[in-house]
C-alpha cells in the first residue's frame, strides 16, 4: 500500500477547520483515490458530506472506514457518528457497539451509543448506558438530563436527591447548571410537585436565555416582511401549477411550531407504505437562500432584503434544488415527509415551487404550545423559547403568517388540531390520509409501532400509543404562566 502523504491529509483538515467545504471535498477527493484504505480520510469525506448536507455520501464514506478501521475503537466511534448523523441508526449501533467492545470503559462511546438507543426506542439499554456515563465521568451533565427524559420518574425511581446534590455543590459552567434545572424540572413534573417543577424550569431557561444572542423584534418584522412579499400567494400559485407534471414528486410539508404534534404526524404517515420520513430537513430554507443570492450576485444581504427578493425567484429552479438537497439529505420516493416545523414561514414559496405538494399545519392549543415549547432545551434552535414574554410574541407573529397563508391560499394547507387528533385518531387521521391522496393503511394507526428511529425532542412520546395526559398539563402552571396568558389575550387569542 502506497504510504499516505500527510500533508494532504493536513491540507484537508486545514480546509475543513477554515469550513471551506468545496476546497476541501475535491482535496478530500485526492487524498481517497490516493489512499483508498486511509479509515481517516473517509472519516474526512464523511465530514464533509455532513457539512454539504449529503447524508448518502457521509454514509458510503462510513461505509469505506469501516473496511479499513481494525481495531482502532477511535475510528470505529467516529464511523458510528457519521452514520448517526446520517440517519442510518441501526448501522450507527453496531459501530458503537465494536468501539465499546474494544474500550469498554469509555464514557464517550456510551454517551454516544445512549442517543442512538434513544432515536432507536431501546430506551431502557438507554439508561444503562447513561447511568455507565455518570459513574465514568460524573461531570457529564448532559447525561443527566437525557437520562431523567427517558421515562416517567416515580416516587420509588427517580434521580431528585442526586440531582439536587449536585445543584447545591454548584459548577462553574453555566451549560452544567441549565442541564441540572431542566432535568430536575422534568422529574419534579413527574412526580407532580409542579411548584418545584416550575421553579427549576424557570432558572435553567433564564440562565439558557442569559447566553443567548437574539432579538424577537427581527422574528416579528421578518413576518411583516413576508406578508408584504406575498400578498396574494393564492393568484400567483394558480399560475405556476402546472410546473409539476403527473407523477412529479409530491413532498408532505409538516409545518408549525416545534413541540405541537409535528413528529406525531410524521410517524403517522410514514407508517403508509407509500411514504418515507426525510426528518427535519434545512433543505429548503437553504435552497432560497442561495437561489437569492445566485440571482442577486450577492452574497450578504439583510433578512428583509433576502425576504422581499424570494417572492420574484426562478420556482422551478427553486423546486430542483430543494428536490436535490432533499434527496441528498435521505429523502427517497415520490413521497416523503419534510417536518422541518419552521417550514411554515415559507408556504407561499412551497406553493409556489412545488405546486403538488401537500402542506399540514399542526397546530396546539396556544398555552399548551407556549408552555411544551419552554420546558423543552432545544440544542441551538428556538432561541425564542426562554423567555415567556418573547415567547408570546413570537406565537402571535406565528398565528398571524398562518392566518395570512390560510386566507391567501385557501384550501391549499390542510390544518390538523393535534388535540383534535388525540381525541379521534381515526378520524382525524383519514382526514390525513384523504388529503395527502393516500388511501387508509391500517399501519397509520399503529404508528407507536414503526421501527424507523427518532431524532427529535419527542423519540420518547412516539414509541407509545396516543395518550392524552400532556394536552392540559400547563393548567399545572396557570398562575405562573398568567403573563403569557395575558399577552396572548391582548393580541386576540383565545388560551381556553
Amino acid at each position: 500500500m502506497k504510504a499516505c502523504d500527510p500533508s494532504l491529509h493536513q491540507q484537508v483538515l486545514r480546509l475543513i477547520q477554515a469550513r471551506d467545504w468545496h476546497a476541501a471535498a475535491q482535496a478530500c477527493g485526492l487524498l481517497n483515490a490516493q489512499h483508498p484504505d486511509l479509515a481517516a480520510g473517509w472519516i474526512a469525506a464523511g465530514q464533509i458530506a455532513l457539512a454539504l448536507g449529503r447524508l448518502g455520501s457521509a454514509c458510503e464514506a462510513a461505509a469505506a472506514a469501516q473496511r479499513s478501521a481494525a481495531a482502532d475503537p477511535v475510528l470505529w466511534d467516529a464511523i458510528g457518528t457519521l452514520y448517526s448523523r446520517g440517519n442510518d441508526q441501526q448501522r450507527a449501533l453496531a459501530a458503537y457497539d465494536q468501539a465499546l467492545a474494544l474500550a469498554p470503559g469509555n464514557a464517550q462511546f456510551l454517551f454516544n451509543r445512549a442517543a442512538v438507543r434513544r432515536f432507536l426506542g431501546a430506551l431502557a439499554q438507554a439508561e444503562a448506558d447513561y447511568d455507565r456515563v455518570i459513574a465514568l465521568k460524573p461531570a457529564d451533565y448532559e447525561a443527566y438530563k437525557n437520562r431523567s427524559d427517558l421515562r416517567t420518574q416515580t416516587p420509588e425511581r427517580n434521580h431528585i436527591a442526586e440531582l439536587e446534590s449536585l445543584v447545591a455543590r454548584g459548577s462553574p459552567d453555566w451549560r452544567a447548571a441549565v442541564q441540572l434545572h431542566y432535568a430536575l424540572a422534568k422529574e419534579y413534573e413527574d412526580l407532580g410537585d409542579y411548584r418545584q417543577s416550575f421553579s427549576r424550569l424557570q432558572r435553567g431557561a433564564r440562565i439558557r436565555r442569559e447566553h443567548l444572542r437574539y432579538d424577537i423584534a427581527t422574528d416579528v418584522a421578518t413576518v411583516d416582511w413576508i406578508i408584504q412579499a406575498f400578498p396574494a400567494a393564492k393568484a400567483e400559485a394558480a399560475q405556476h401549477a402546472c410546473a409539476d407534471a403527473p407523477g412529479a414528486a409530491a413532498p408532505i410539508f409538516i409545518v408549525g411550531l416545534p413541540r405541537s404534534g409535528s413528529t406525531l404526524v410524521d410517524r403517522i404517515l410514514s407508517s403508509h407504505s407509500m411514504v418515507s420520513s426525510a426528518g427535519e430537513l434545512k433543505a429548503f430554507a437553504l435552497a432560497i437562500v442561495d437561489a437569492v443570492r445566485l440571482q442577486s450576485g450577492r452574497s450578504q444581504m439583510s433578512r428583509r432584503e433576502l425576504v422581499a427578493a424570494s417572492a420574484s425567484l426562478d420556482f422551478a429552479a427553486l423546486a430542483r434544488d430543494y428536490l436535490e438537497r432533499a434527496r441528498s439529505a435521505g429523502a427517497s420516493g415520490v413521497r416523503f415527509t419534510d417536518k422541518m416545523p419552521l417550514n411554515y414561514l415559507y408556504c407561499g414559496l412551497i406553493r409556489r415551487a412545488l405546486p403538488n405538494a401537500r402542506i399540514v399545519h399542526v397546530s396546539r392549543s396556544p398555552m399548551a404550545a407556549c408552555y411544551a415549547m419552554y420546558k423543552t432545551l432545544f440544542e441551538d434552535a428556538y432561541p425564542f423559547s426562554y423567555d415567556l414574554a418573547e415567547l408570546a410574541q413570537h406565537y402571535l407573529a406565528y398565528r398571524r403568517l398562518m392566518e395570512h397563508w390560510q386566507l391567501t391560499m385557501p384550501g391549499a394547507i390542510f390544518s390538523l388540531s393535534y388535540e383534535a387528533l388525540i381525541a379521534d385518531q381515526l378520524g382525524q387521521t383519514r382526514r390525513l390520509l384523504d388529503f395527502c391522496g393516500l388511501e387508509w393503511q391500517e399501519a397509520c394507526a399503529q404508528f407507536h409501532q414503526n421501527p424507523l428511529a427518532t431524532t427529535t425532542a419527542s423519540a420518547v412520546q412516539v414509541r407509545r400509543p396516543i395518550y392524552d395526559s400532556s394536552v392540559s398539563q400547563w393548567r399545572h402552571y396557570e398562575a405562573q404562566l398568567a403573563d403569557l396568558s395575558r399577552e396572548l389575550i391582548g393580541g386576540g387569542i383565545r388560551v381556553d
